[in-house]
C-alpha cells in the first residue's frame, strides 16, 4: 500500500523541554479512512498540523506521498476542516459562496470560477445533501449543517487527504451520526484518505477500520474492536493529562 503519510520519531515542543508529542511512529496508507482520538491537550491537533505540514517537528521527519510535509508540492490536494470553522460571523455568505472559496483556496484559480468550477462546487454541496439551501445563507442552517457545509467546501478542492478536526463539536448526537454516515459515504465513494480527529470517537466507532489514541504518544494503533474497556468509558476519554 502506497503511504499518505509518514512520521518517523516526531517530536514537537511550543517552548523548550515542554514536549506536546514525543516520538511518534505513524504511517497512513492512501485511503484509509481513520479516526485519531484522545484526551483534550493530548497533542492530536498539533499532530494533524504536523501531518499537513503547517508545523515542522522539533525532532523526527514528516513525510507526505513521500515528500517533507513542509514543502509537499501537491498542497491543492489537501482539505482541512479546522477546528471551529466559522463563515465569518454575520457575513450573510451563502453555501455556495462558502463552497466555491474551496475551488480558489485549492490554489489552482485565480479570480471567477469557470463553469468546470461551478459543477465541481455544485457536486460537492449535493454529495453532503445541501442543494435545496445552496442559496441560503449558511448563517441561518444548524450546526451540523453547517459543518456540511465546510466539508463540502473542502471537496471542491478535490483532496486526496482529507483532515477533521473536531468535526461535531457543538453538534446534537444525531447530526454526529449523520456526519459520520455522511463521512463513510463519501470515502466509499471518492476513496480519498479521511482522518477524523476528536476528543471523543462513539460517532465514527462504527465506520472506521482503524482508531489511533495519542497522549503525547501514541497509545494505541489498531481496531476500534480491540480497544481495551477502559477506553470506552468516556471520563477517560474526556480525562485532560
Amino acid at each position: 500500500m502506497s503511504l499518505a503519510v509518514e512520521l518517523r520519531g516526531v517530536s514537537f515542543a511550543y517552548r523548550p523541554g515542554q514536549h506536546v508529542l514525543e516520538d511518534v511512529d505513524l504511517a497512513l496508507g492512501e485511503g484509509e479512512f481513520v479516526a485519531v482520538a484522545g484526551p483534550n491537550g493530548g497533542g492530536k491537533t498539533t499532530l494533524m498540523r504536523i501531518v499537513l505540514g503547517l508545523e515542522r517537528p522539533s525532532e523526527g521527519s514528516a513525510l507526505l506521498y513521500g515528500e517533507p510535509a513542509h514543502r509537499v508540492s501537491g498542497r491543492h490536494a489537501l482539505g482541512y476542516l479546522a477546528q471551529q470553522s466559522q463563515a465569518g460571523g454575520d457575513a450573510p455568505a451563502t453555501v455556495r459562496e462558502v463552497v466555491s472559496a474551496g475551488r480558489l483556496a485549492s490554489g489552482r484559480l485565480v479570480g471567477r470560477l469557470r463553469a468546470e468550477d461551478r459543477t465541481l462546487v455544485a457536486e460537492a454541496i449535493d454529495r453532503v445533501g445541501l442543494g435545496a439551501v445552496a442559496d441560503s445563507p449558511i448563517r441561518t442552517l444548524s450546526g451540523g449543517m453547517q459543518q456540511r457545509a465546510f466539508i463540502a467546501k473542502a471537496l471542491a478542492g478535490q483532496p486526496s487527504l482529507l483532515v477533521l478536526d473536531e468535526p461535531t463539536t457543538g453538534v446534537d448526537a444525531e447530526s454526529q451520526e449523520s456526519l459520520a454516515e455522511l463521512l463513510a459515504t463519501l470515502h466509499r465513494e471518492l476513496g480519498a484518505t479521511i482522518v477524523y480527529v476528536s476528543h471523543e470517537f462513539g460517532a465514527v466507532e462504527h465506520h472506521v477500520e482503524r482508531l489511533i489514541l495519542v497522549r503525547r504518544t501514541i497509545v494505541f494503533d489498531g481496531s476500534p474492536h480491540d480497544l481495551p474497556g477502559v477506553w470506552h468509558d468516556p471520563a477517560h476519554v474526556h480525562a485532560r493529562e
